[in-house]
This record gives C-alpha cells, structure tokens and sequence, in this order.
C-alpha cells in the first residue's frame, strides 16, 4: 500500500471507529492513547492492510516446505508435500486474513465470549452451555483419540494459526482486538469442533414442540397439527416423484377449534423464527442430455446470515498426485467445505429436519433436582459446573448443569424439566470425510465417503465429469417409536427413546434420474405419498424449490449463464399463486375505489422482483397483510397459555385459498362472518394505503423495488462504518434469491461449476478475503455479487503455472 493509500484508508478507520465508539457499552471502550497510537495502533492496521509482494515464516511440525501464490483475487493457492502440510498452511493463511473471525466464532461455540468482549455476552454463553455444546465438543475430542486422521487434521490446522499468531507483531494485530484491548488468544484443535457445534446449532435449532404447544393452546391441537404440518400441503420434493410438476395436498383442513385442554406450553414461549421462506439453501445439477455442452452442471448458492467478512473464505490446495481442491472453507475447518477438484464438484443445501427431541421429565426436587425417574427406577443426574469469566478471568457466574441419559436438563417458566436430545450432540464433525470425499475419482466414490456425515444434516449435491449427477439428503436422521417427534414425549418411560438410526438406503435421493436434473432448496425431502415416515414437520414453503425445477423443466440446453441466471432469477412461484387470487377478490368485492385502484396497481406487475420494478412493493405489502389478517387466532392475548404463535408458514394460506368458506378466514372480533376474498380484498386495500403512506406516490421512485428492499451486510461486532448497507439487489422474499425486510441474509456463496474435459468453475461470495477493514480485498467481490455475476475460479496445478501473482509466500518448517 502506498503512503498516500495508507494515509486515507487510516483516516477513514478512525472516523469509522470513533463514530462506533460513540454507540458503544460503557466499560467497552479501549484507552484511546494507544489506540491512536501512530506507530502501533490503529493506523498500523491500515499500514498493514495489504499483503507483502513476498513473505517468509516458519510452521512446527512442517513436514517440508509450502509454497503460497495469491492471485489477483486475493486467493491462496497452497502448494504442499503432503496433505497435513496444506492444511497447517491453510490454518496460517486463513489466520493471517481472518485471525478475529476465527477466535470470535469458536468462542461462540465454546461459550466464552465473555473472556473476550465481557460480560455483555454472558446469555449467549449460558444458552451455548446449557445446550451442551460445549460438552458434547469435549466428548467428541476424546472419542477422537490420539492417532485418527481427524485428530491429525485438527492439530495440523492449529499449528498453522498459532504460527502466525506467535510471530504476530504489534502492527499487524486486527482493528477488533485494538478496539477491545486484548490480544488473541492460542487456537486450540478442539476450537474446529466447537464452530462446527455453532454451525450445527444454526443450521438445526428447533423448537417445534413449543410452537405446536403453544398453537393448541390457541386453536387446539388438530389445528395446531394444520398450522405445522408433518407432510407439506404442496410437493415439490427433492427425491424426484415422477410426476414431473408439483403435488398439492388435499387433505381436510381443521378448523381452528377449542383450546386443548392439557396444553403443555413448557419453558419460554414461542421465539419467532426468522422468515420462512428468507432462510436456506439452493442447489441443482443438470446431466448431460439437458446441458447445451453435453457435460454435467452444478450449481450451489447457500444462504446464512451474511456478514463482514463474510463466512466463507476461498482457497485451492495442492498435493502432488494426492490433492487437488478448490473451494471455500469456513475459517477454523481445517477442510474445504465445498468446491471442485480435476473430477468432480459438490456443494451442499440444509435438510430441515426435526433432529431434537424433548421429553418431560420426573425428577426428586422440583428446584435441584439429583435425580430423574425412569421405568419405574430413580437415576442419577449428571452434573457440570460452568464457570463463566470475564476478559481478566474475574468469575462473572456459576452455572450448575444437569443431564439425563438423553442430554442436557433445563427447567422452563412454568416450572417443569424438559430433556432434549439433539443429533449434533451426539456426532462429531466427520472432518475425515471431508477431507476423503475431496480425493474421490468419481460421484458414487464421493458419496460413499460421505456417508459418515452425520451433522447437521445436508442435501448433498456432487457432478462428476463423466456426467453423472447425484443428490442425497445425508446425515443421522433418528427412527421414533413413537413415529413423531413434534410432540412433547414421556420421560419417565425409555419406550419413548430413539431406537437407532436411518439407513443410507432409507435417505431421499437420486442418481441420474430419468427428468435429467435434481434440485434441493429445502423443501421436503420426500413425498410422503411414496415414502410416509417422519422426517420433520413445519417444513418451509417449497416457492424456490417450485421455481428452479419449473426453470430447468423448461430448460432442455442449459448453458452455464443460464445456471448463473437461475440464481437471482426475479420471478416467485409464490406470486404466481397469489396475485390472480387477490385479483379475484378485488372484482368479486367490487364497488370501492380504493380497491379498484389498489387491483389495477397489482395488475400492471409483470411478476418480476427486479431493482427497477415498481409494483412488487404492492405485492409484498399485501401478503404481509394477508398473513397479519388470516392468522388473528394466533394472536392471543400475552397472558398465561394465550401466548402469541409466529406466523406459519405462506405455503398454508396458499392451502386455503381453495377453501373460501374456512373459518380461518373469519376475524373472531368481528360480528360479521368473512370468507376468502373478503380478507384478500381487505389485506389488498390495507397494502395499498400502507404503501401509499410510506413511499408517496405509485408512479414516483419511491416504489421502486431497489429503494425499498435493500440488503445490509454489517461487521461482526456491527461495528458502524465497517459494514455494506442499503445494496440493492434482484430478489423477493419468496425467489430464488431472497431479500427480506432487513436484508442480512441471503446466498453466502454463489458457485457454478461446468465438469466437461476439463474442470471449469466460477464463483463469489458478498466480501472480500481479508478481514482487514483498510484493505482492498476486504470488500472487493461485493460489486459481482450485486450484480450477480461470477468471476473465474482458477485452479493451477503448479506453482509455475500461477502466472503473475498478487502476493507469495514460503513456509519452511520450524528448527
């Protein structure tokens, strides 16, 4: 970085900075004399924001020298002996770029953020601890033993980071440890264990009981079964059917009806989820008679909640005749976690599957319970104390845990105990898989390796060059006895315990199917017409699942752009259902003016989520009103069992939209009886005018998609001035590319991939590689990713043939 360059991006950090500082917790603030500091505090951060045209550094344990080549994207390509020996260089690189990032998620794992930002985060922590997360880390360390290959990559990635932190200098410490005056601390190999609890936790957090409790208590328990369905009423699975177009359900649907009169409502109540059709994944593969090369394609974009810098970090490894991987991984995973290799490629989308069970229990004290009750016999309750300090290790609280045999014990507001068994407590991450499946020769040898994945559980997408195309929803999925688990169970009876597990045979999939495509977006798995056990229930609206497999339905050459359009692809299968519905209703409810206009609005919209369109507001607007207006029974009143129930989700209003007459649709305070169209028309009018107040006149800018849906991508403290707001991007609550109010989620990576002679992929991800605020990789793939657009990914093989590099550097082993 030039003096002036340095000079800029430094004034700009502090004025950042200190507009942060002005917003932050008292006792949070760093002494501002060294921070200021000009040759050690924050103006070294923009000093050393860029990465030095040649570098040198040692790694113990180093089997032989690692040779590293950045290229113009800021991505390293590692080119090692041996396959420990890239991945301790994959630990450096990552640290080098992202050392904040990785000690802040495995502490959110381990539940010690405490000791790094203070007493702020001590619920975080609790609620990690009491999950058990970091126990069952614990335990997954020692069932790992000494000598296992997931043993060796764990401790070979740590040497790699606590290399670059033990010759870390002063100047080069992160812009967040400056602001929080400490230094980072030693990485542990346990520390891959706790982020891939945290990512487990994420990606498999449920509390389906508690909903569907909570629901009965409103409109009993036949309703609540309708509002969190065991079988999706619209079928769009990712194991092809053969029906080749959707399945809708026909099912009766329960009115709502009197309260259940035993309503368990158990601890807390209901948290609101996030939006059920904003979270996700997507992914597809076409085989070679639907591609226009006649090669395979695959595509995969996941959705998490995006970040600066951003979740994923991207590198290519190299082992002669061993290794060859290129991909992202998640710093602290001493892997690549999806990508490519010369044979094939993969990328994964998240089975939503109800893999946490609760039981109630009996226990001997209703305040400090020392034992449980069990087939007639009292056992005892095993017990971990937490210790929770803060930066200084003063000792912020004391937790006192229990387990039963099932998992971690916890006491809820109504005073009973509740049990909860959780798959990612019980499996380790299978890092060894991971690091296998990355050698295989073809896609059966991948997802042979792969099937020792267990948690969370992931729609496995792999395309090989000789165009086979495969996707299988993979992990631990428990058998019940009881045949559901969105009930609360007995807990004094083990009649009620899982009794083992799926069999890979038993788990949805397809291998080159007959329709030439597989697609997952979190749909239901499997059609319970052809496959009935329970797998989960609640499942989110299939509108992504509906609208990618219309796309390559109708697609019978894909190109590579087309898979790359696919991916912010304006349209919604949602609005396809539900505006001619809401234009029914208008010409059926007649005779307001208000209605007509808000109908002729509605009608102009050519159903695209574009940044320039100026009537998808309207349709967004009146869905949310629909859903506020059809759901008043979920209201309740705040009070005792009349706790509110999130809203379910879309694809059930969409279900009685073919049932006018349902009392759903009726407002219990009103004396009057509503059907269908009456709510549609009342929710259209309600959009209108709720529009109308908030971005002035229809024909002005102030409805124009780009100016009212934005997406924020914040810093991971949210530090202000470090993160990317008001970005406007193509996409609806309800397409393939999501963008909901508040906009901080969305695809997290973009990848497509073309396995034909040779390996050809392209990709990006919202962010830069480097963590440095100061730097110019820090934001520079955000432009592509707006765009959606997708650059390059180059994969030399070696180092020769990197061509002109942006950065090199050389690891020796350490004396």
């Amino acid at each position: 970085m030039t003096p002036a360059r340095a000079g800029t991006a430094a004034a700009a950090l502090v004025l950042g900075v200190l507009g942060g500082l002005s917003l932050a917790a008292p006792g949070s603030l760093p002494r501002l004399g060294p921070f200021l500091d000009p040759a050690h505090g924050v103006f070294a951060v923009a000093r050393t924001a860029e990465l030095p045209a040649h570098a040198l550094a040692d790694i113990p344990h180093l089997g032989a020298p690692v040779e590293v080549r950045y290229d113009a994207r800021g991505v390293p390509h590692i080119f090692a002996a041996g396959e420990l020996d890239a991945i301790r260089a994959l630990g450096y690189v990552v640290a080098r770029d992202r050392l904040f990032q990785l000690e802040l998620q495995a502490r959110a794992g381990a539940g010690t953020l405490t000791e790094l930002v203070g007493a702020r985060a001590l619920p975080l922590d609790q609620e990690t601890r009491a999950l058990g997360l970091p126990d069952a880390a614990e335990r997954s360390l020692a069932a790992l033993g000494d000598t296992t290959r997931g043993r060796r990559l764990i401790e070979a990635y740590a040497d790699g980071v606590n290399a670059w932190i033990d010759q870390l200098a002063r100047a080069q410490l992160p812009l967040e440890y400056r602001l929080l005056g400490r230094r980072p601390a030693r990485w542990a190999p346990e520390n891959a264990l706790h982020l891939f609890n945290r990512m487990g936790w994420v990606l498999t957090q449920s509390d389906l009981e508690r909903r569907k409790a909570a629901a009965a208590a409103l409109v009993g328990p036949a309703a609540a079964d309708f509002l969190y369905p065991v079988e999706s009423p619209l079928q769009e699975p990712i194991q092809p059917s053969g029906l080749g177009a959707p399945r809708a359900g026909t099912e009766p649907v329960p009115e709502p009806g009197p309260p259940a009169p035993d309503t368990v409502l158990a601890m807390e109540p209901a948290g609101a989820p996030a939006s059920d059709h904003a979270l996700g994944s997507n992914n597809w593969a076409v085989g070679p008679r639907r591609s226009a090369t006649g090669h395979a394609l695959l595509a995969g974009d996941p959705h998490l909640e995006l970040t600066l810098p951003s979740i994923w970090y991207e590198a290519h490894l190299v082992v002669p005749d061993s290794l060859d991987v290129h991909g992202v991984t998640i710093p602290g995973a001493p892997a690549i976690v999806i990508g490519f290799t010369r044979q094939l490629a993969w990328t994964f989308t998240n089975v939503e599957a109800d893999l946490q069970d609760r039981w109630l229990e009996v226990v001997d004290d209703a305040t400090r319970p020392a034992r449980y009750r069990l087939d007639g016999t009292w056992r005892p309750l095993r017990t971990r104390v937490e210790t929770y300090r803060g930066p200084g290790g003063a000792v912020l609280a004391v937790d006192t845990l229990r387990f039963t045999h099932r998992g971690p014990l916890t006491r809820g507001a109504d005073g009973r105990w509740v049990s909860l068994r959780w798959t990612v407590l019980e499996a380790a991450p299978a890092l060894d898989a991971l690091a296998a499946a990355a050698r295989a020769a073809d896609a059966r040898a991948w997802l042979a390796t792969m099937r020792a994945w267990a948690a969370p559980p992931q729609n496995l997408l792999v395309a090989d060059r000789a165009g086979h195309i495969a996707l299988r929803s993979t992990g631990r999925f428990p058998r019940r006895p009881t045949a559901r688990g969105d009930h609360y169970l007995r807990g004094d009876t083990s009649a009620t315990d899982w009794a083992g597990d799926w069999t890979v045979a038993e788990m949805p999939q397809a291998q080159d199917p007959p329709q030439g495509f597989v697609a997952s977006a979190n749909q239901q798995p499997v059609d319970p017409a052809e496959f009935p056990r329970y797998l989960g229930a609640g499942w989110l609206s299939p509108w992504r699942a509906l609208r990618i497999n219309a796309l390559l339905r109708s697609h019978d050459t894909v190109t590579v752009d087309d898979m790359r359009r696919f991916q912010t692809d304006p349209r919604s299968a949602a609005a396809e259902r539900f505006v001619p519905a809401f234009l029914a209703a208008a010409a059926a409810r007649a005779g307001s003016d208000t209605l007509a206009r808000a109908a002729a609005l509605l009608a102009e919209w050519n159903g695209e989520f574009t940044v320039d369109n100026r009537r998808a507001v309207l349709f967004e607007a009146a869905v949310d009103a629909l859903q506020e207006r059809l759901w008043d029974e979920l209201a309740g009143d705040g009070t005792g069992s009349r706790r509110a129930v999130p809203r379910p989700a879309l694809v059930l209003a969409w279900r009685l939209l073919a049932v006018p007459a349902s009392k759903w649709w009726d407002h219990p305070s009103t004396s009057r009886v509503e059907d269908r169209d009456d709510v549609l028309a009342e929710a259209l009018v309600a959009a209108y005018h709720a529009v109308r107040e908030r971005h002035g006149d229809p024909a002005g800018d102030g409805w124009r998609w780009g100016a009212v849906r934005t997406v924020s991508i914040p810093h991971l403290l949210h530090l202000p001035g470090f993160g990317a707001g008001g970005l406007a991007v193509q996409g609806g609550s309800t397409t393939l590319n999501p963008v909901t109010a508040g906009g901080g989620f969305g695809a997290s990576w973009r990848m497509v991939v073309e396995l034909g002679d040779s390996v050809r992929a392209w990709g990006t991800y919202p962010g830069g590689q480097s963590g440095n605020p100061a730097s110019r990789r820090y934001l520079d793939r955000l432009p592509l990713w707006v765009e959606g657009d997708l650059a390059p990914l180059t994969s030399p093989g070696t180092v020769g043939a990197v061509g002109e590099s942006s950065a090199a550097l050389t690891l020796r082993p350490a004396p």
